[in-house]
């Protein structure tokens, strides 16, 4: 009987998460594990692994493609890297986020862009940036039956505007907007709520107020679950970019340097190839 439960419990494990598995990790008190990540062979380890969620993030623009500003990451660009991590996905749950201009312009649009991202790029849910401003394009997308994850806090998107990357939730004002926030994305029909750059008292109240899932990077530990771009996780980010918030798990630069300059070592020395990697 004991043999029994327990191969029932492995067969739930690498079931492939779903917003009803998602929300009972919440009810239960299990934290939920998201990456950032924008290709096939790294969401195939990351899947391997046991990462509940991907999220295929605009900042794909900057981390991959080097380009000045997340806003630059276009919709044919989401749907290929998306396409290609939904491949390696066998469990996790794939979110997308739709890019500047993707939903702002319209309902109508954005109904049309999110479906797109679910059609051609195979994600399991979409996300968008925006809180009470956006409650009718979040309504709309959920009625055409495509499962949406809010984000609040640093809203990326609307960076020209402001100038500045600033800490949400430090004030009444600010934590209650935050709050009335939350709440109308839940209202609308979010399966997941993203929060970014919260101070985690802010961060751990709104978890609590809400039924849904949250996920939290620069959030602190009060949130349902916490993210990570996976290039800064394994310490490969090109550039400067080092926020509070980063814990670099591994160096992985490091170590391709390493490889990398032993390759060009070998070669130039005429070490590689050798007989071992050669056809006879």
């Amino acid at each position: 009987m004991t043999r029994n439960r327990n191969v029932a419990a492995v067969k739930r494990n690498t079931a492939k998460h779903t917003p009803s598995t998602l929300k009972e990790m919440k009810e239960r008190g299990e934290k939920n594990t998201l990456v950032v990540v924008y290709d096939y062979p790294f969401a195939r380890i990351l899947d391997q692994c046991g990462v509940d969620m991907f999220l295929v993030g605009d900042s794909l623009a900057t981390v991959l493609y080097g380009r000045a500003s997340d806003i630059f990451a276009t919709m044919d660009e989401m749907i290929s890297h998306t396409r290609a991590v939904a491949r390696a996905a066998e469990r996790a749950f794939v979110v997308a986020d739709m890019p500047f201009l993707s939903y702002q312009v319209s309902i109508e649009k954005a109904v049309i862009n999110a479906g797109r991202l679910l059609q051609e790029g195979k994600a399991d849910a979409v996300k968008l940036e925006g809180g009470v401003e956006i409650f009718d394009t979040v309504r709309a997308i959920v009625r055409a039956g495509i499962p949406v994850m809010g984000h609040i806090g640093l809203i990326n998107q609307s960076i020209k505007l402001t100038g500045v990357r600033r800490v949400r939730g430090k004030t009444e004002e600010d934590k209650k907007k935050l709050l009335e926030d939350a709440a109308a994305l839940q209202d609308a029909g979010i399966c997941l709520l993203g929060l970014e750059l919260i101070t985690q008292d802010t961060a751990r109240e709104i978890s609590q107020s809400v039924r849904i899932p949250t996920n939290g990077i620069g959030a602190g530990p009060g949130c349902d679950g916490s993210s990570l771009n996976l290039y800064d996780l394994l310490s490969i980010t090109a550039g400067n970019f080092n926020p509070k918030f980063v814990k670099k798990y591994v160096n992985v630069k490091e170590a391709a340097v390493s490889g990398i300059n032993q390759f060009i070592k070998e070669v130039k020395e005429g070490l590689y190839p050798d007989d071992e990697h050669s056809y006879h």
